[in-house]
């Protein structure tokens, strides 16, 4: 009972973020947070089996994999909301008071009248009895949903699958790709620097900065600080080199028009 009154308002707080939060990721948070919640009190009513599956089937496998799904793809919150079939807002409202009204009422049932049925569920054990039901009386309908959720995987696999209208790109035109992208634009050919960090190059020998603009000295590999060869990877050591350069040809030249 203590924890039903503990899990119960998170349960309901978190149903109403499912439904009225606007991120699609923060909704599927909290959708996990109920599961989990209900997987805590079938512990504490003594049903270990739906504890287990509860856990690993519904939260660790189908919420985690609707999360993954929605972080990897990602979404819009610009989504069009006009209706794309005809009608199915009307639909969508018909069947979920229809689903409230047979949730209000099986509730309703369970909590005024006796539990029955429970005796084959729980005899010789949770697991047992279940599994006797489901493998026994059950099992066209276990067998029957089985093939249900089959097709349905299916058929998500089906109409989310695009067919790539263009060959892919080798690794060979990628690389001419990106040293055309440096002729035309001047964009760097190579990797991007570390996410996280503050750096002017891309190099092993440059230090990374912080935010305050100096350098990081524990960016460098400690062969590199040993050997010296520490660069500070500012803009001035360009000009610098540039300049000695520049020299080196004019003294050359000089020392031809002597010749």
């Amino acid at each position: 009972m203590t924890a039903f009154w503990m899990l119960a308002p998170l349960m309901v707080v978190a149903a109403l973020g499912l439904v009225f939060l606007r991120n699609a990721v923060h909704a599927a948070l909290c959708l996990a947070v109920v599961m989990i919640s209900l997987a805590v009190l079938y512990a504490a009513q003594d049903a270990p089996f739906l504890f287990a599956v509860q856990i690993i089937v519904y939260t660790g496998a189908i919420m985690m994999l609707f999360l993954f799904v929605l972080m990897l793809v990602g979404v819009d919150v610009s989504d069009s909301v006009q209706e794309t079939i005809k009608g199915q807002r009307l639909i969508a409202t018909v069947l979920g008071l229809g689903f409230g009204i047979v949730a209000v009422l099986a509730i309703g049932q369970t909590v005024t009248a006796a539990t029955v049925g429970l005796d084959g569920a729980n005899s010789n054990g949770n697991t047992w009895g279940l599994a006797q039901l489901l493998f026994n009386k059950y099992v066209l309908a276990f067998e029957f949903t089985s093939a249900l959720l089959i097709t349905a995987a299916l058929g998500a696999m089906v109409l989310a699958h695009k067919e790539r209208l263009s060959k892919a790109p080798t690794q060979a035109a990628l690389a001419a790709q990106r040293m055309r992208d440096y002729a035309e634009s001047g964009r760097h050919p190579g990797n991007a620097p570390t996410p996280g960090v503050f750096a002017r190059h891309n190099a092993v020998d440059t230090p990374a900065l912080l935010p305050d603009g100096t350098p990081l000295i524990d960016s460098i590999s400690q062969s590199i600080i040993a050997r010296g060869q520490v660069r500070e990877g500012y803009d001035d050591d360009l000009d610098d080199l540039l300049a000695q350069i520049e020299g080196a040809d004019s003294d050359t030249d000089e020392e031809g028009d002597e010749k």
